[in-house]
């Protein structure tokens, strides 16, 4: 019987799930899962995750004790509720599970680390490894240096929000664990700026970029893993097949499961290493100028930084009624 082209991919690509849905991650069975602030916010609006949100709510209103103020509960119950996510999530899969720093710290170095720290400590009084998590960190220069401490620590990291190039070698030369290049994101940019309904895949610029990123690190020898993420459509999961990881939502696995048909190899790190490609010193005055006149990274770093922060506004106000909800509850 012919492999699905699930399987297929899984054979040259490690599979990830891109989702905070824990049902959909059991039915997919990937080896590692990634979250960020807006799929955490869509899977506590669900109805079957009201348990993990209340649990939160309870155990950080019952840890901080009775004089506490809904302020103080809200932000502690904020702070641990990704993790809460996270670890549901490692009871059903066998590697990583990525949880984000607050996408408001991406500008500040200090507070990032501080974050991260606080998070691998969540974790670890859960009696998780923290060879388990990878601490996700936007692609600003100041959170590349946060992750470069980090990585000191023995904090692996997950670079995300990343459009350019020059992001992916400064994470690279920083000893980033894994990068998150957003392959759909940086369509979505060129058809609004271009006016085209579609790309043909072998010609999306998203998979463009993220080939190229590959074959940069796979060229020099870098040990940082590549791993696509934000797609928007199955052409671009395929002409990225050999990439290290594929981070990919629930729907697009369900139409892999369903695909037939030979999937070739489209990323190899042997061709990579025989091709001849300029190798760019990075330093912030390199970065700065490569990401002032790449219009698409810029732009798209800053969106996505504003777009986090308005999932986690939405999660806070969402835990606010929730706790309400709870107070009357334990009132009557």
């Amino acid at each position: 019987m012919s492999k699905n082209l699930l399987e297929q991919l899984r054979e040259m690509t490690v599979v990830v799930a891109d989702t905070g849905d824990i049902q959909a991650i059991g039915k997919y069975k990937p080896r590692d899962a990634t979250t960020n602030p807006s799929l955490i916010t869509a899977a506590a609006k669900m109805p079957e995750y009201q348990g993990i949100v209340d649990e939160t709510l309870l155990t950080a209103r019952k840890d901080l004790g009775a004089g506490a103020s809904e302020k103080e509960i809200l932000s502690l119950a904020f702070d641990r509720l990704a993790v809460s996510f996270g670890l549901k999530i490692l009871e059903i899969i066998p590697g990583r599970v990525s949880t984000e720093v607050d996408a408001r710290l991406s500008y500040d170095t200090e507070a990032t680390v501080a974050k991260a720290r606080q998070i691998i400590s969540q974790y670890d009084k859960a009696g998780i490894s923290k060879e388990r998590i990878l601490i996700k960190i936007a692609s600003t220069w100041e959170g590349i240096r946060a992750a470069e401490i980090l990585e000191k620590e023995g904090i692996h990291c997950n670079l995300t929000l990343l459009f350019g190039l020059h992001q992916a070698i400064a994470c690279a030369e920083a000893g980033a664990t894994l990068i998150s290049p957003f392959v759909g994101r940086i369509l979505d940019w060129y058809k609004k700026e271009t006016g085209r309904d579609s790309y043909p895949s072998a010609e999306d610029p998203g998979v463009f970029s993220v080939t190229k990123i590959y074959n940069y690190y796979k060229k020099f020898g870098y040990k940082t893993e590549v791993m696509g993420a934000s797609f928007r459509n199955l052409g671009e999961i395929t002409e990225l097949a050999g990439s290290d990881l594929l981070t990919i939502a629930p729907s697009l696995l369900s139409e892999l499961q369903a695909g037939t048909g030979e999937l070739p190899r489209k990323l190899d790190a042997a061709k990579a290493a025989t091709m001849s490609i300029e190798k760019i010193t990075m330093d912030k005055a390199t970065y700065d100028k490569m990401h002032t006149e790449d219009r698409m990274a810029s732009e798209k770093l800053d969106e996505g930084i504003k777009g986090f922060t308005k999932a986690l506004e939405d999660l806070e106000k969402l835990l606010a009624e929730r706790l309400a909800t709870l107070g009357a509850v334990s009132a009557a």
